[in-house]
């Protein structure tokens, strides 16, 4: 992936028992921060809480083991563990890839395929000159059904390697299972179903699902990559607003739809990832946009469309991003459908009852002179009902979801001055039976960019990620200010960066409150509140 400005990151390292302790406490008395970025730093991390697990026996299996230097897919088998409970009946199942990676080297997205069904997407950190490493962890337990039995694994973190990119991503990655405990097994869909490969939008897919299906969910890992406009998506204008990533007639409204047969089944806000060399590098060098190395996929509750599903016939889904401008690439969303089955009846009949659907409503006001101006709005909402004949009586469910929009683009004709804030939402409530399940999620993103006489990029950034659901709420926010000289040999760009993350965490008999702050690629504050 290519982002307008590509320099590779480089990072700088904590030294002595003084520094660890500094860090341990909360404070950076004893840290010794460069004046500028050097040849080695501080590995990446985040301030997103570890995965709980169960006290229970592990066991672990190696998943796939290469180094990736080109765009061939390592593919190999995956055999379930012995030990740890029966093949399914796993009370959680983790996936943890660790990488290293030095020299110079672009960011790179990654996906793992168990059994064809997407489990993992990834973007990689932008290495230093000496070398960096990292890992990222996962739960993947809604995969238990297909991790039950032996299965064809394909990894690809496609690279480009020469004279000058020469980091080679050498991965490994493991799948623990913990055996049940007293909560007993997992909650696990008894289906998952692969709907497209990992190159594409996708269109026109086939789906035929058990016929005692309750439950069905599609979740989408949607991402903009690949170097051009769609990876910058947010920041793409209309035709009518001279600017050099320019997208369709909604500008940069974008929006990820799932439908059945023709007919909307789902809509979602995609988030604004920010890969690792995206605005500049050194933003990332230490401290990863949120999400960004472990993509979330977006979920879409299809069960009001159950009943249709159950009729024993093949359906047709498809998957659009709307806002893309006709024939544009630039979009993956590999797909998966998780269906829960009724344990005790072999068919469950059912029908939709309701739905609403209007086209999206979007927005955008350019304003041209010394400083261009474009202001874009966006609204979608979608309310549909359905209801199943199930072995427990008859299951109403009612899926209303609204998203909104709001970007503000401001930049001068020579683009020197690029500054540009935006706020999505996405609100879904889902009435089962008279039960209520909301969740609510917010996305963030400021960035301002100038380009001084001196050929200096300064980039301020923020990028949030918020969400409640219940009584969880989680607050993800990053802020970093970079700058470098533009043009120049790696060594001569005198960069300069200080980034922080905090990351909350607040749900019923549990709070995390983490924070991270680094300067020149120095680990200078790492406290935990709560």
């Amino acid at each position: 992936m290519r982002s307008p400005i590509r320099p590779a990151r480089a990072v700088a390292t904590l030294t002595g028992a003084l520094a660890a302790l500094a860090l341990s406490l909360g404070t950076a008395s004893a840290t010794t921060v460069p004046v500028e970025f050097g040849t080695d730093y501080h590995d990446p991390v985040t301030a997103a809480p570890p995965i709980s697990t169960p006290h229970t026996k592990a066991c672990s299996v190696t998943v796939a083991e290469a180094q990736f230097k080109d765009f061939t897919p390592y593919t190999g088998t995956y055999t379930p563990p012995t030990g740890c409970g029966g093949p399914g009946q796993w009370s959680k199942v983790v996936l943890r890839m660790d990488g290293n990676v030095k020299g110079r080297q672009y960011d790179r997205l990654g996906y793992l395929d168990i059994g064809g069904v997407q489990v993992f997407r990834t973007s990689t950190p932008e290495p230093s000159q000496d070398g960096i490493d990292w890992s990222v962890e996962k739960d993947v337990t809604e995969y238990a059904k297909t991790l039950s039995s032996a299965q064809s694994v394909d990894m690809l973190i496609g690279n480009v390697v020469n004279d000058t990119y020469t980091g080679v991503l050498d991965v490994k990655v493991t799948l623990t299972f913990y055996a049940p405990g007293p909560g007993g097994t997992s909650s696990a869909p008894d289906q998952v179903i692969p709907l497209s490969d990992q190159d594409s939008v996708t269109t026109g897919a086939s789906l035929t699902v058990p016929r005692n299906s309750e439950r069905v969910l599609a979740e989408v890992y949607a991402t903009g990559s690949g170097g051009g406009c769609e990876e910058f998506w947010y920041s793409a204008t209309t035709p009518s607003a001279s600017y050099s990533c320019q997208g369709g007639d909604d500008g940069p409204y974008r929006e990820v739809q799932v439908s059945v047969d023709g007919k909307v089944a789902g809509i979602a806000s995609p988030y604004p990832n920010v890969w690792t060399g995206g605005w500049s590098p050194y933003l990332w060098s230490v401290i990863p946009s949120p999400t960004a190395f472990d993509v979330r996929p977006l979920t879409f509750d299809l069960t009001p469309f159950a009943g249709l599903l159950n009729d024993g016939k093949a359906h047709t889904v498809d998957v659009k991003v709307v806002g893309v401008p006709a024939g544009q690439t630039g979009w993956s969303a590999p797909t998966n459908v998780l269906v829960w089955q009724d344990a005790h009846k072999s068919v469950v009949t059912g029908a939709v009852t309701s739905y609403k659907k209007d086209a999206p409503a979007v927005g955008n006001t350019f304003t041209d002179g010394s400083l261009r101006h474009l202001v874009t709005s966006g609204k979608d909402h979608l309310k549909v009902s359905g209801y199943l004949n199930t072995s427990h009586g008859r299951v109403t469910t009612t899926v209303e979801r609204t998203l909104t929009t709001a970007i503000d683009h401001q930049w001068t004709p020579d683009e020197n001055t690029d500054d540009q804030t935006g706020t999505w939402t996405d609100h879904q409530l889902v009435t089962s039976n008279g039960h209520l399940s909301r969740t609510d999620r917010t996305y963030t993103l400021d960035g301002r960019a100038t380009i001084d006489s001196a050929n200096r990029l300064r980039v301020v950034m923020s990028v949030g990620d918020h969400a409640r659901s219940g009584a969880t709420r989680i607050d993800d926010t990053y802020q970093g200010d970079a700058t470098f000289t533009l043009g120049v040999a790696r060594e001569d760009r005198h960069a300069v960066a200080t980034t922080s993350e905090r990351y909350r965490l607040r749900a019923p008999g549990t709070c995390y409150d983490h924070t991270l702050a680094t300067e020149q690629g120095v680990l200078t504050k790492d406290v935990r509140g709560c």
